[in-house]
């Protein structure tokens, strides 16, 4: 049975985008569709009390996702982003189901996979949280547009916990990345995939670290561009000139989110404690 097609004329092109994720790595995501959708207003949960996600169990994160995606519903978001591979992994369908084609539903794992499938023919690495690795829906979704390529994935839980305590450019950071980009799964890879959203904040590190040897794929442009993509074919473009807004929601508020959101959105940003 053909599966009915979204309407979205109930909508309007001034109502904000929601975006979510389980702590500081969404802004990676929101910070490109800031640049490239510079007329749009911006609602953004973090997830900060319940980080990682990696570590969790499906049912808590689809827990998690899915109230937080009722509270964006509620602040009349006219899209919502899952900026967390964790939660595209584990709770993608149960959100998609909760909104019921009210909004659209934009993830960072299909459009980055669908990216990388036509454009490499090569070995393709990827780097994740165990939530996301052991769900295997980087190499199910690149293999379902091209069975050719071959995908080798490694869990780096470490990662995360280092991001979230502010140990960018440090020796401990260094030393961790070291240690996974050395693991013999990623011998061979000619490509690695960022798939957790808080790693592009460590892409000159990881990058460093390969030289010119390995492609590393920028997986925010991706989802932001898909977005742009989206809300353009349903007319949902906010193509006013205007001060835009920046909300910013949080379940635990933490140093290290106001030190980097603050740097992406400007220092006179708010962030709002709420728990769900």
């Amino acid at each position: 049975m053909k599966k009915k097609k979204a309407d979205y004329t109930h909508l309007s092109a001034n109502q904000p985008i929601g975006i979510f994720d389980s702590g500081v790595g969404g802004l990676t995501v929101a910070k490109e569709i800031k640049r490239l959708l510079p007329n749009e207003d911006l609602i953004y949960f973090g997830d900060t009390k319940h980080l990682p996600y990696g570590e969790k169990s499906r049912e808590a994160i689809v827990g998690y996702c899915t109230k937080i995606t009722e509270f964006l519903l509620e602040k009349n978001c006219k899209a919502i982003v899952i900026a967390c591979n964790s939660a595209t992994a584990n709770a993608l369908q149960e959100v998609q189901e909760l909104v019921a084609d009210r909004v659209p539903v934009i993830d960072v794992i299909n459009p980055v996979a669908e990216k990388v499938s036509y454009e490499i023919h090569n070995n393709v690495g990827v780097i994740a949280t165990k939530a996301t690795v052991n769900s295997g829906l980087y190499k199910k979704s690149i293999r379902k547009h091209n069975k050719f390529i071959k995908v080798d994935e490694l869990a780096t839980p470490l990662l995360v916990p280092a991001i979230e305590e502010g140990f960018k450019n440090h020796p401990i950071t260094h030393s961790i990345i070291y240690n996974y980009l050395s693991n013999s799964k990623l011998k061979n890879i000619e490509t690695l995939i960022l798939g957790c959203t808080h790693y592009p904040l460590l892409i000159d590190e990881i990058k460093q670290y390969y030289g010119n040897r390995v492609r590393v794929i920028d997986s925010p442009n991706i989802v932001a561009s898909q977005l742009k993509i989206i809300l353009d074919k349903h007319n949902l473009l906010n193509e006013e000139n205007h001060q835009s807004t920046y909300q910013f929601f949080l379940s635990d508020i933490t140093k290290n989110f106001e030190k980097i959101s603050k740097k992406f959105f400007g220092k006179s940003i708010d962030l709002e404690l709420k728990v769900l």
